[in-house]
C-alpha cells in the first residue's frame, strides 16, 4: 500500500468515471474509489467514502434512464464525491433515518445527509444536454 506525504494530499486532483445505466456499475464505482483513496494515501476515508458514493449512484442508475457519472475531487482537505446523471429532476428530500432504517429503499439520501459533511444538488445544462450533480463533502480530520 503506498504511503502518503504531506505533499501527496495538499496536492489537489480529480477523476471522473461515466458509467451505463446499469445497476453492476455501481460495483465498479466503489471499487474504483477505494483504488483512487488508496493510491493517494486517504485510506482512512474510504469506507465512509464508499458508502456515500454507492447511495449517489445508486439513485443516479435507479431513477433514470440515461448514462451516469461518479466525480471524485480532493482539494484543501476536502473530498468531495459526486453523482451526476441526465434527469435534471432534483433528488428526493432526505427524510429522517430513524424513521427510514426498516425501509427497504428511501434511505440514500438520508444516509448521505448523516454520514457527510456537507451535500446538495444542482443542475446542470451544457451543449443542450440537461442533468444534475448531486455531491457530498467529506473533511479530512
Amino acid at each position: 500500500m503506498p504511503e502518503s506525504t504531506a505533499s501527496d494530499s495538499d496536492e489537489p486532483w480529480e477523476y471522473t468515471l461515466y458509467i451505463p445505466n446499469d445497476l453492476r456499475a455501481v460495483t465498479i464505482c466503489r471499487r474504483t474509489l477505494r483504488l483512487i483513496l488508496t493510491m493517494h494515501g486517504l485510506i482512512r476515508l474510504v469506507d465512509t467514502a464508499e458508502l456515500l458514493a454507492t447511495e449517489l449512484i445508486s439513485n443516479s442508475v435507479r431513477h433514470t434512464k440515461g448514462p451516469a457519472a461518479l466525480r471524485v475531487r480532493w482539494s484543501a482537505g476536502v473530498l468531495r464525491i459526486g453523482a451526476w446523471d441526465a434527469d435534471p429532476e432534483p433528488p428526493e428530500p432526505p427524510g429522517k433515518l430513524e424513521r427510514l432504517v426498516r425501509a427497504e429503499e428511501g434511505r440514500g439520501l438520508a444516509l448521505v445527509r448523516a454520514c457527510a459533511d456537507l451535500w446538495g444538488w444542482q443542475p446542470l445544462a451544457r451543449g443542450g444536454n440537461r442533468g444534475k450533480y448531486v455531491w457530498c463533502d467529506l473533511v479530512a480530520a
